[in-house]
């Protein structure tokens, strides 16, 4: 009798036992289904790395983020006068980020057909005066031209595109605009800056506040798109910076990269 109660509690326990193994498998089971339809329908846990559109047109933007199981929608427009017309501006998410795919990468390309503005009447003014008037109305300084008269950096004459432009005309914003400005003999002289770390805007700004010229403007390899020369910085100039006395209307040269690398001076 003893051993009938013995032999049946084994049973029992090996039932248990058993039944115990078989939740358990079922369970991990269960997750790794579940785990696999998610990785199915909603690519759980996968990214896509969002690929660099800036610079090309929207159609070119377009196959290259199909390319990546991605899609794209072109949200909004600046004009860039240096830019490709309908070249991308700018993406969000920016180039590098980690999304899910079949995400939307926005857009923001160079107008197809530019903004016209009023060209000022610059003459009379200072040439500070006259590149200040000429940012705010979204036209750039271009090259400055000095000529012998009695009060230094009086503008003397206004040019765009090597013809003398009378103010009224309507012109394409950012159209560079040369200026002839006077020279005193006595007052002619100014100095080269250190330009060096300065982004290049800001290189060309000091270099016309100190009534200088661009002669060149070199870009390394890694500056690839209108974006890129934005945030480059000037690691190299010709002539290099000097207190020494220098003729106004004199030329300098920059060179910028993405990184400031003193290894490129060499």
């Amino acid at each position: 009798m003893k051993e009938n109660q013995e032999t049946n509690s084994g049973s029992v326990f090996k039932w248990i036992l058993r039944n115990i193994v078989l939740a358990i498998v079922f369970v991990v089971a269960l997750v790794v289904v579940i785990n696999l339809l998610l990785g199915m329908f909603t690519n759980h846990g996968e990214t896509i790395t969002v690929p660099d559109l800036t610079s090309m047109s929207v159609s070119e933007a377009s196959r290259e983020a199909g390319s990546h199981k991605l899609r794209v929608e072109v949200t909004d427009s600046i004009y860039v006068r240096r830019m490709a017309k309908g070249a991308v501006y700018s993406q969000n998410p920016k180039a590098g980020s980690q999304v899910k795919k079949g995400r939307r990468i926005l857009l923001t390309i160079n107008a197809l057909h530019s903004k016209k503005v009023t060209m000022p009447n610059l003459v009379g003014y200072s040439m500070r005066q006259a590149k200040a008037e000429l940012n705010s109305r979204g036209l750039t300084l271009g090259k400055l031209t000095y000529v012998s008269d009695i009060a230094t950096n009086n503008v003397l004459r206004q040019v765009y595109n090597n013809r003398e432009i009378k103010p009224g005309k309507q012109i394409e914003s950012g159209a560079v605009i040369d200026l002839v400005v006077g020279l005193n003999p006595t007052d002619n002289q100014t100095y080269i800056p250190d330009l060096k770390g300065m982004k290049y805007l800001r290189a060309v700004d000091a270099i016309h506040d100190n009534s200088l010229n661009i002669r060149k403007v070199s870009f390394d390899s890694n500056v690839r798109t209108y974006a890129d020369s934005l945030n480059a910085v000037v690691y190299r100039q010709s002539p290099t910076a000097s207190n020494a006395p220098i003729l106004m209307g004199s030329e300098v040269s920059i060179y910028l990269s993405l990184e400031k690398d003193e290894s490129n001076e060499q």
